[in-house]
């Protein structure tokens, strides 16, 4: 739920003249939860939420915390007492689409689940009561601008579950290329190529939580800047190969 101080920093926006597109772009708050403050401004009082209970499926949870914290966000609905868990999916890689689904359904057993096209990549949506406490990272704001921590329930799972949580960050967040550079040999320069891991994220947490899981696992990384992390050694490489690989 945004705070009121929040809600009205987006309508001083709207009244400037700037479109509801322009302000929802900047703020990345949907034009629907603007809209509906131009009407309302104090945010209607909310019943207690009951505990969702666990996950219904840990494996596909680690998957599907990897890509909340990567590419997901959990907004308010307006009108009800729902939440909506929106992940963003490229258009590039239909494979991911498919698995973010299942991810959620397998969470959620009967929950719905749809895709809301945009330019370039699909907003995979589902509503309800239980995400944010299925999810407690959620907060106001960007999620690199505020701590991001994992309870401990969430710890146990990713523990159980490490290479589900690094597939769904480096399919967020990640991608494998194809490096390359040359050698001089017999006084011959010779070009060689090998792949890399590469994950990018500007959450200085994120980024500990993901290595700290690949340490779990035996794959060394570097960090190449504060926000990516490389994977080039050739059998950490064959290791994520293994579990995790290419986006498709």
């Amino acid at each position: 739920m945004y705070d009121v101080s929040t809600r009205k920093r987006a309508l001083a926006l709207v009244s400037q003249g700037r479109s509801l597109n322009s302000v929802s772009r900047e703020t990345g708050i949907s034009r629907a939860a603007i809209r509906s403050w131009q009407h309302r401004l104090e945010p209607l009082p909310r019943a207690a939420t009951p505990d969702p209970g666990p996950p219904a499926d840990d494996c596909a949870y680690a998957y599907l915390l990897g890509l909340y914290l990567g590419d997901g966000c959990i907004s308010a609905h307006p009108r009800s007492t729902g939440y909506y868990l929106r992940i963003a999916c490229a258009d590039a890689w239909p494979g991911l689409l498919r698995l973010c689904h299942e991810a959620i359904t397998k969470v959620r057993p009967g929950i719905g689940v749809y895709s809301l096209q945009k330019q370039g990549y699909a907003m995979v949506t589902s509503c309800s009561r239980h995400w944010p406490a299925l999810f407690p990272q959620h907060g106001p704001g960007k999620k690199h601008e505020r701590a991001i921590t994992l309870e401990p329930w969430q710890r146990g799972i990713v523990r159980a579950h490490p290479w589900e949580f690094i597939r769904g960050l480096i399919h967020s967040d990640g991608c494998r290329i194809t490096n390359w550079t040359t050698r001089l040999v017999a006084g011959e320069r010779k070009r060689y190529e090998y792949p890399r891991y590469f994950f990018t994220n500007l959450s200085g947490d994120i980024i500990h939580l993901f290595t700290e899981t690949l340490d779990a696992v035996g794959v060394q990384w570097k960090q190449a800047n504060d926000r990516n992390i490389s994977i080039a050694r050739k059998a950490s490489v064959a290791l994520m190969d293994a579990h995790v690989g290419p986006k498709h």
